[in-house]
């Protein structure tokens, strides 16, 4: 699986060009049809989509390209995913943002334990990237739990981002620089 970005016409340039670097080794992806078309719930709504696939010239692997709008193995956009988090951190129940959403109370309880067992993990490489992405960025102030302090540095990271590279939501760069694990379980990998 491999993020990228949300242009699909960019995405096909991209690979057509042999400009996809393949994430398990040196090699360059190229076209290989699509992955199950799929539906994903967005803040308005349902989308129907099918992700490219990729296959990789030299170690013959193929990948997902997932459009940074969604993160890996969740039905609901990274921005819905993000609402969340940020009114969770503000203090307000699940059930509450659950029904805010139009979400199973479940899957928002879920999302929030989630994000609270890797905001450590989230807080620290936000706030390297941010120093990567802006040298001259100040220290982050303690926003009274790790989980604000994790929010406040994928903000300032994705502000960042938005200067250096390009203007991005903070939830969709938040989905590419995770490569879609903000909320995965912890494996050997850096996310």
């Amino acid at each position: 699986m491999l993020m990228v970005g949300t242009d699909r016409v960019e995405v096909e340039r991209l690979l057509g060009a042999g400009e996809l670097a393949c994430p398990s080794c040196p090699g360059v992806l190229g076209p290989w049809g699509y992955a199950r078309s799929r539906s994903s719930r967005g803040l308005v709504g349902t989308v129907r989509h099918q992700p490219r696939r990729a296959r990789c010239g030299s170690c013959g692997g193929t990948h997902v390209l997932l459009p940074a709008l969604w993160l890996l193995r969740r039905a609901d956009a990274a921005v819905v995913i993000g609402a969340a988090l940020e009114a969770g951190a503000s203090g307000v129940g699940h059930r509450p943002v659950a029904a805010a959403l139009g979400r199973p109370a479940s899957t928002v309880r879920g999302w929030l334990r989630r994000f609270v067992a890797r905001a450590e993990h989230a807080r620290v490489e936000f706030t390297r990237l941010l120093h990567a992405l802006d040298a001259q960025a100040g220290a982050l102030a303690p926003r009274g739990s790790v989980v604000a302090d994790a929010l406040e540095a994928i903000g300032r990271a994705a502000a960042a981002a938005v200067v250096r590279l390009s203007p991005v939501g903070p939830w969709e760069f938040a989905a590419k620089a995770s490569a879609g694990r903000l909320l995965a379980p912890p494996a050997g990998s850096r996310w």
